[in-house]
């Protein structure tokens, strides 16, 4: 038996995924200028580093917002076109060992997803994202990139930046630490340097995620929350989600590998459209 691809096709940028049977034999991300490009580099690249034949490739499951974009069938190999939502949920569920979870996407968006193997349903949609942190640091101070911006948050103090309960009250509020956000960039003043302003910003997004995570699990009496896509990366997402964890005793769980979720997902997915 050969084994099935699973392509989780971005603007530029592309997932892929070989698994044989159930265990995961090939990962690898691929960026290009556009997403033909990119899909058929990836393709190629796990033929390459595999060292197999595209003969020995039974099925190729693909998805994601760039899939529309890439000819069907690729290479001759029978290609399947898998709807995202159900990709990334099977995918979270997959990694965080769970038949039934909150399935949170970070993207250039996030998306929050009920999943309860083998169906995925949508639960809501949020613009706050990845998108929202690049977008921001390059109005902000011109800077783009994610991984540097990362670098440069970990030079900030957010005590500089955010207004904290503590700030705004001197009385103990039950159930609220003194050090719990009152107000994302509430006490930021024209004095902040770079890395102040850059550290807000990531605080902004994640706990912004954060807390629809939380609303999206109480909504739908699931307690276990698995978090999935780019955004997992860095360390200030274990960071600020470990604050979620001891306030709100939510189970937010953040699997390795999170980033090929969709991917791996793809390939589970077995065909549904």
């Amino acid at each position: 038996m050969g084994i099935i691809v699973g392509l989780d096709v971005g603007g530029s940028t592309t997932k892929i995924v070989g698994m044989d049977a159930e265990n995961i034999v090939y990962k690898s991300v691929t960026k290009a200028g556009d997403p033909v490009t990119s899909a058929y580099g990836a393709l190629g690249k796990l033929i390459n580093d595999l060292g197999i034949s595209v003969s020995d490739i039974d099925r190729i499951n693909i998805t994601g917002v760039g899939s529309g974009f890439t000819a069907t069938p690729m290479l001759g190999i029978d290609t399947i076109m898998v709807e995202e939502f159900i990709s990334t949920g099977l995918g979270g569920l997959y990694l965080a060992h769970l038949d039934k979870a909150v399935v949170v996407s970070m993207g250039t968006g996030t998306a929050y997803l009920k999943a309860e193997y083998p169906n995925v349903t949508h639960i809501i949609g949020s613009g706050v994202g990845g998108g929202s942190l690049v977008g921001l640091s390059n109005s902000m101070i011109g800077m783009d990139d994610p991984e540097k911006l990362s670098e440069l948050a970990h030079q900030g103090d957010i005590n500089r930046v955010d207004l904290n309960i503590g700030d705004i009250s001197k009385a103990e509020i039950p159930g609220l630490a003194k050090d719990v956000t009152a107000s994302n960039f509430g006490k930021a003043a024209d004095d902040l340097t770079n890395p102040d302003k850059i550290c807000g910003i990531f605080n902004l997004v994640y706990q912004s995620i954060g807390t629809m995570a939380v609303l999206s699990s109480r909504t739908v009496g699931i307690k276990d929350v698995v978090f999935t896509g780019q955004l997992t990366m860095f360390d200030q997402c274990e960071k600020t989600f470990e604050m979620f964890r001891d306030l709100y005793e939510a189970n937010f769980i953040i699997p390795e590998d999170a980033v090929y979720a969709t991917a791996i997902g793809a390939c589970l997915a077995g065909g549904r459209k």
